[in-house]
């Protein structure tokens, strides 16, 4: 019998299967034995695996019932007429049409590491290492993405629990490395841009062209949309209170699309391309341990202390090279000892 889920919390079958795992005593995780001893000995333990997943269905929408509008007004006049101009690049994070594409797959996202988190806390865990996000089309199911997070969650063996379970792509070695140098994972976050630019006259004449030479519109693409997936990386990081990013992949996929405008002006034949940056990261901030003040070793003189004194006092004030500082020095310390 199915129980009904307000989309809130744990989904039932997970918050089963996390009951199971607190009945059972032992957990489950997909660490190596050198992973296991890094985490270990930063004084962590594992405390059993865990996943979160969303399945969405991208519909279309914007102008022109898409997402990927290139915004070039001489899109599907020719070559003749304003065509010749050069393309824009309509980039997701400066709010083009591609914006609400982005919007989509970052609340998808979202909503696979808030379950992976909830499943932490139901056991009891202060974080996830080794967290591994994938996307993938969902079985017979047009225009439909199946997003997951899968990690192993983990807690400090002393009394302080954070506030928010932290969350991270680095393996057991990196996170002990990391733990140990004065540092702690904070985030694992995404990136994500889309930009589209019309193959305009320059584009297409530089990409037809028998001579060796840069398409200068095509590469002025994937900088302009691997600058804005940074960006939004960045920003993540900063909202996050992360004071840098730990990049763990960065992907570019690049195609070609019929032009959306073009189409709408009855001119089927003009392209676009469009351009996707993918990239992932863990925001990491300092920690500051208090440390013991150091501790002093008191050296006590053997023998009378008035003596040595008076030997030291003598040497300098035989010596050509005496220090007259060094002499009024020893002369204090004497009348301090009564001598």
């Amino acid at each position: 019998m199915s129980v009904p889920w307000s989309g809130s919390g744990l989904p039932p079958a997970a918050a089963e299967r996390m009951a199971e795992v607190r009945a059972s005593g032992t957990w489950t995780s997909a660490l190596s034995t050198g992973e296991f001893a890094a985490i270990r000995s930063v004084g962590f333990e594992p405390v059993g695996q865990v996943m979160g997943s969303a399945v969405y269905h991208v519909g279309r929408s914007g102008r022109y019932w898409g997402y990927h509008d290139c915004l070039f007004p001489g899109a599907g006049y020719g070559f003749s007429y304003g065509n010749v101009g050069n393309a824009p690049i309509a980039v997701s994070g400066q709010g083009s049409p591609a914006a609400a594409l982005v919007a989509v797959f970052n609340n998808a996202r979202q909503s696979a590491l808030q379950r992976m988190t909830a499943e932490c806390l139901a056991l009891g865990g202060d974080g996830v290492v080794s967290a591994a996000l994938t996307m993938a089309p969902f079985a017979a199911q047009p225009n439909c993405l199946e997003f997951k997070v899968i990690g192993t969650a983990v807690r400090a063996q002393g009394p302080v629990r954070p506030k928010h379970p932290f969350t991270s792509h680095l393996d057991g070695q990196g996170f002990g490395k990391l733990v140990a140098s004065g540092w702690v994972p904070v985030e694992l976050l995404v990136g994500m841009s889309i930009g589209v630019r019309h193959d305009d006259y320059r584009t297409q004449s530089q990409s037809y062209s028998w001579r060796n030479i840069e398409v200068t519109g095509w590469s002025d693409l994937i900088h302009e949309v691997r600058s804005d997936a940074r960006r939004q990386l960045q920003l993540q990081g900063s909202r996050q209170g992360g004071d840098a990013v730990i990049m763990a992949s960065s992907d570019l996929r690049v195609w070609r699309e019929s032009c959306l405008r073009a189409r709408n002006r009855s001119n089927s034949e003009q392209e676009d391309h469009v351009a996707e940056s993918t990239m992932v990261g863990t925001t990491i901030a300092r920690f500051k341990a208090r440390r013991e003040p150091p501790r002093t070793l008191s050296v006590m003189p053997l023998g009378d202390r008035g003596e040595l004194l008076k030997r030291r006092l003598a040497a300098v004030a035989s010596s050509p090279y005496g220090d007259r500082a060094q002499y009024q020095r020893l002369v204090q310390e004497l009348n301090e000892t009564g001598g």
